[in-house]
């Protein structure tokens, strides 16, 4: 193709974006970016009764989110504006109007009445669900079971129509897709649907077929569940006559359930305990909240990781590639046809290795915003930086910076004195007191000198430094976890450490 690559997400503005979205966007931008080309966010609303308040501006803080940043959009701006469909809806209808005068659509007056009658007459045996297709077409009331003078008068008289495609009979469309090769399907499995509403919106149809023709879109890549569709965009790019500008074709696979069996939804994540959509939505009818990625504690860079290695790999066992890195080395012919089973725990195992990897200048807003929660102002950004640093690797989600780190910022409200009391004796008691003694006339503050001093200390005592260094532990952080217990009394400093100890001494004592 000597064409510039243009492509594009075109959702529609009806609530959360689930991850199969993100990921079908950043296939699109990463295909794009990598060709040098457009990527472009048109906004799909001609469903005017899905229509949810807040959707769209959703839409756009989730790309951002992700640095999946729209070259034109609603937003954005751009040469192909407006970009939203129902801003458009005035130039859908000629190229309906112009199918029908060429005999590839019809008007079609069945009033809901008449289509709920079609479901229940014609229903069979062999055909339980019957659609509005080549043989039914017959027995309903449209223009090619009625005069000309008739429909010209029921239009005059401002009766509701829709516009159909008129399915072939007996043919065969075929197109080759970029992910699974030669694709076909015969036109007698697939019904008349609707191009134009009644109300004068085009359906997502007739919609996306003009619109992918005027914005010049050269590749279209969306979810597989679209695949039963495209035989009807197929038709329509050949009736327009523009079958040399259509796009190239790829249908990416589904991100299926953990156990491989079906499609994943927002159903299986409240169900198994994990967002399923890339940030909190809330649900403005019903006020629900279903929690994302983000607020779950997420990384942006680790959330677009775990996305592309759903259904995708550079052909090596390389598992954590930066965006730009992820630019460099996807290609359509590595995405896999098969669907892509979700692991929370491997997505967890993402984040875990990006915060690890992980400037603690870039951490240290979100952790900071996480400690202002808990009412613990930092004022000392060295300090915090410093202690992200030491604790990071033990944080799985942003949260855990939270328990991993709060003991740095004020004293343990609880102290887990019930894992010292059975191997405690006075003369860990005593050591303990004479370690308050020694370190109040400390006049020295790293952590190497701490361990030297409680080390010796220990040995004059005649005991093992080990079964000390739990006790301690739990004196400084509360309980058995945190980084080395040195560096975090280095960091709290001579007053703090001193008073922990006192204070674990004395709930020990009652």
């Amino acid at each position: 193709m000597n064409r510039k690559v243009r492509v594009r997400f075109a959702p529609s503005p009806t609530g959360g974006l689930h991850l199969g979205g993100v990921r079908t966007v950043l296939f699109n931008y990463l295909f794009a970016k990598q060709q040098g080309g457009d990527f472009i966010l048109r906004i799909e609303d001609t469903d005017q009764t899905r229509f949810v308040s807040g959707a769209e501006d959703y839409i756009f803080q989730t790309l951002e989110w992700c640095g999946l940043v729209p070259d034109e959009s609603p937003k954005h701006g751009g040469p192909f504006a407006p970009y939203r469909q129902s801003e458009r809806k005035a130039m859908y209808r000629q190229y309906a109007e112009q199918l029908v005068k060429d005999g590839y659509a019809y008007y079609a007056f069945d009033t809901p009445a008449d289509l709920e009658a079609m479901r229940v007459d014609f229903k069979t045996t062999e055909n339980p669900s019957p659609q509005y297709n080549q043989h039914i077409r017959t027995k309903m009331r449209n223009s090619l079971t009625l005069g000309d003078d008739e429909v010209k008068q029921l239009i005059g008289e401002g009766i509701p129509y829709v516009i159909r495609i008129k399915m072939p009979e007996h043919e065969t469309v075929s197109f080759t897709d970029m992910i699974r090769g030669e694709v076909s399907f015969h036109t007698s499995q697939v019904d008349d649907k609707v191009l134009l509403k009644a109300d004068g919106m085009p359906t997502y149809h007739l919609a996306v077929v003009v619109d992918d023709y005027l914005m010049q879109i050269s590749h279209a890549f969306r979810g597989e569940e679209w695949l039963p569709s495209a035989p009807v965009h197929l038709l329509l790019w050949k009736y327009l006559g523009w079958q040399n500008a259509m796009p190239q074709w790829a249908h990416l696979p589904l991100i299926l359930k953990p156990d491989g069996n079906g499609k994943l939804s927002k159903r299986d994540g409240d169900r198994l305990g994990f967002p399923v959509f890339a940030m909190d939505w809330t649900d403005p009818k019903t006020n629900e909240t279903t929690i994302g990625f983000k607020e779950r504690g997420f990384l942006p860079e680790a959330f677009v990781n775990l996305l592309a290695m759903l259904g995708w790999n550079d052909g090596t066992d390389q598992e954590l590639f930066t965006l730009n890195e992820l630019i460099q080395k996807f290609s359509m012919d590595r995405v896999h046809k098969g669907g892509a089973k979700f692991d929370y725990e491997k997505a967890r195992w993402y984040n875990h290795e990006w915060i690890k990897k992980t400037e603690a200048s870039i951490l240290a807003p979100a952790v900071q915003s996480l400690l202002t929660e808990k009412n613990i102002t930092v004022t000392n950004t060295t300090l915090l930086h410093t202690v992200i640093n030491l604790v990071k690797e033990r944080c799985t989600l942003l949260p855990d910076f939270i328990p991993q780190s709060i003991f740095f910022f004020e004293a343990p409200v609880q102290v887990d004195t019930d894992s010292i009391k059975p191997k405690w004796d006075e003369k860990k008691n005593l050591f303990f007191t004479e370690l308050i003694r020694a370190y109040e006339l400390s006049t020295l503050w790293e952590a190497t000198d701490l361990e030297k001093e409680f080390k010796e200390l220990a040995a004059a005592n005649q005991l093992k430094p080990g079964e000390l260094m739990l006790p301690f532990r739990i004196m400084l952080v509360g309980g058995k976890f945190g980084p080395g217990v040195f560096d975090i009394a280095a960091l709290i400093g001579k007053e703090d450490t001193v008073g922990r100890i006192k204070h674990t001494l004395s709930l020990l004592a009652s």
